[in-house]
């Protein structure tokens, strides 16, 4: 994927995000996959991006406690 077919995408920062740049934004994308960068490179940096079911996959450890730290 390149920059190109991100261009229409629609970034999303948490409501919880206090401004210090340490956050992530994410991008529903038409296609069902989920594209995911950091918000302190203002859309130039790096950008990940996850087939629907991976996403799926990361909610639900998400509900399911799966990521607490031990």
């Amino acid at each position: 994927m390149n920059s190109a077919d991100l261009a229409g995408a629609i970034w999303r920062k948490s409501s919880r995000s206090n401004g210090d740049a340490n956050c992530l934004e994410v991008a529903f994308l038409s296609d069902g996959r989920v594209a995911m960068r950091d918000s302190k490179h203002n859309g130039s940096g790096p950008t990940l991006v996850f087939a629907s079911s991976g996403w799926t996959a990361f909610e639900g450890g998400v509900a399911d406690g799966g990521f607490r730290r031990p």
